[in-house]
């Protein structure tokens, strides 16, 4: 993988990248400079309007511009995982009324299906009810996390489940629809620029040209190798940049660091080698448990190339002037493994499947 970001959206970025993990810059101006650049058609077959490839090529495009901002990269993740449901869903006339819009960054997609994916992993329930309201339905719940809610316009996945019959849907929801009401930014450590709020759903109709599907339980087992896919992008990023940052900073006294360096390296290609290939095979989408590791590897790696960074800077990663670049990479770090799912999340499910495979082994 080889990332190719505009030497605009570059300089771009590194300028930004401060701000936006601080807030201090406003958040509308990143859907609008991905998609100037292409970045949301990267990955996407010729037909839907993209570049063609598949979705490692949207992988290596997060990575990319994680490398310099990772707000700017989960607000990318969002969007471009909102249009691979798109992508996914049988319902021709949505994907039709919202892809333009969305690849061209005039509208903010959001993914709300974090906590579908807990559901499918039997670490939750769905937290949104769905009751019939003529031929559609109501919907009822709260979305307590979710991000590229963007003031400017947003249309957002949900999972649901029918009161009646038990049923589990996903619906894309438009941020104008009534009784859907975006609470304010969160109070975030670091990635503020990232238009992360909860989302309170009271008697939201809904119809169904707005069904993604009426299947969840069989639909987003398809959908999740692309959703924890590019969500690695945001990790490999993150380690790429950690490591280059490190070996910047090795003179006298710390080539002893360079062992570690080369071996977190070695981790790192090999990690995104499995991944390229598990999701270009199709395999993560029966087997969930080798993407799982994946993303759990991944994210030690970036906190490990981090903290190797720290080490081969030492005291002017410290200090507020020299080290913001750095600081902002630590902050950004400690997010990577509360991002839905998390890494904690991932191992209980892992633990769980484990433990089934020994049950039927006895």
């Amino acid at each position: 993988m080889t990332s190719n970001l505009s030497p605009g959206l570059v300089d771009w970025l590194d300028a930004s990248a401060n701000g936006l993990d601080a807030g201090s810059l406003e958040p509308s101006g990143i859907v609008p400079n991905l998609a100037a650049s292409g970045l949301f058609r990267a990955g996407l077959a010729a037909e839907w309007g993209g570049d063609g490839g598949d979705i490692t090529d949207a992988v290596e495009a997060i990575a990319g511009v994680s490398e310099r901002s990772l707000a700017a990269g989960f607000v990318f993740w969002g969007q471009r995982t909102f249009i691979d449901y798109l992508v996914q869903s049988s319902n021709e006339t949505l994907r039709q009324a919202l892809l333009p819009d969305l690849l061209a960054g005039a509208v903010a997609g959001a993914t709300g299906l974090s906590n579908a994916m807990k559901f499918l992993s039997g670490l939750e329930g769905l937290q949104i009810k769905a009751r019939r309201l003529g031929d559609g339905y109501a919907l009822d719940g709260k979305l307590p996390w979710v991000t590229n809610l963007r003031p400017q316009g947003f249309h957002v996945a949900a999972a649901v489940a029918e009161e009646a019959t038990g049923a589990t849907l996903v619906v894309s929801i438009p941020s104008d629809a009534a009784g859907v009401t975006r609470g304010a930014d969160l109070e975030l450590m670091a990635m503020r620029a990232s238009n992360t709020a909860a989302i309170d759903l009271k008697g939201v109709p809904v119809t169904a040209a707005q069904i993604l599907t009426t299947d969840a339980r069989a639909w987003l087992p398809r959908v999740r190798p692309a959703f924890l896919g590019m969500q690695c992008g945001l990790s490999i990023g993150l380690a790429r940049r950690g490591l280059a940052e490190a070996r910047a900073h090795l003179g006298a006294g710390r080539h002893i660091l360079t062992e570690p360096l080369d071996d977190l390296a070695a981790s790192l290609a090999r990690c995104e080698s499995a991944l390229r290939e598990g999701l270009r095979g199709g395999v993560f989408t029966t087997a969930a448990a080798p993407l799982f590791e994946l993303r759990i590897q991944l994210a030690e790696i970036a906190q490990e190339a981090v903290s190797l960074e720290l080490q081969a800077a030492g005291g002017r990663a410290y200090l507020t002037a020299s080290g913001q670049g750095f600081q902002r990479r630590w902050r950004e770090a400690a997010f990577v493994p509360i991002i839905t799912p998390s890494l904690v999340q991932l191992k209980a499910a892992l633990a769980t499947h484990r433990a089934e495979l020994a049950g039927r082994a006895a």
